[in-house]
């Protein structure tokens, strides 16, 4: 509404400047101008250029906020990206400690005791269940498609029963942190 009326005013001050303009030529070839009606033509044609100096103020004054919000909007996705991915180096330090319980538990011969084996697990179980209240999820897709971004590939093998690209073994679990993978899980992929 208001750009509708400085339009409408800008329109009006072009027309009666050319009114003016015209009024001048007129009165200075009739010899009819008055010191003071030269002045007030020179005021009204100066007051045009300053309002089209204060109207593309006002548009650079627009982009600036535009810019400047975002600019904010950016940081603030940064920060928030920054504090929901702030532990993955930590992450990355400590999967090796799984791999290695998951490496013990599979690898417990029978002489070993029963409460070792439970003991394993219950270490393993707790310090998955910890991991899962921070974001991190393991990836364990056995049976399903191949997918570059979460699974590697590490060996590859034919069996007609399965379908091409299904994923038939796991070697080693995969973990997400959020939505981000943090180590692809390896697997063996079927290729017929």
């Amino acid at each position: 509404m208001a750009k509708q009326k400085k339009a409408n005013k800008i329109k009006n001050q072009k027309s009666k400047n050319i009114d003016k303009e015209a009024i001048l030529e007129e009165s200075l070839s009739n010899g009819n101008l008055l010191e003071q009606d030269v002045e007030d033509l020179d005021l009204e044609l100066g007051s045009e250029d300053l309002y089209e100096k204060v109207k593309s103020l006002e548009e650079a004054l627009l982009r600036s906020r535009a810019d400047l919000d975002n600019a904010f909007k950016r940081n603030i996705s940064d920060v928030e990206k920054a504090h929901k991915y702030s532990i993955e180096k930590l992450l990355i330090e400590l999967l090796p400690v799984v791999d290695n319980l998951e490496h013990a538990l599979t690898n417990f011969s029978n002489k070993s005791s029963k409460e070792d084996k439970e003991g394993v697990e219950l270490t393993l179980k707790s310090f998955e269940s910890t991991l899962d209240k921070f974001g991190i999820r393991p990836i364990y897709p056995l049976n399903e498609q191949f997918d570059p971004i979460k699974h590697e590939a590490v060996m590859t093998s034919k069996d007609l029963k399965k379908q091409d690209n299904e994923i038939e073994n796991i070697f080693q679990r995969g973990w997400e942190l959020h939505e981000r993978v943090v180590r692809p899980a390896r697997v063996s992929v079927i290729k017929n």
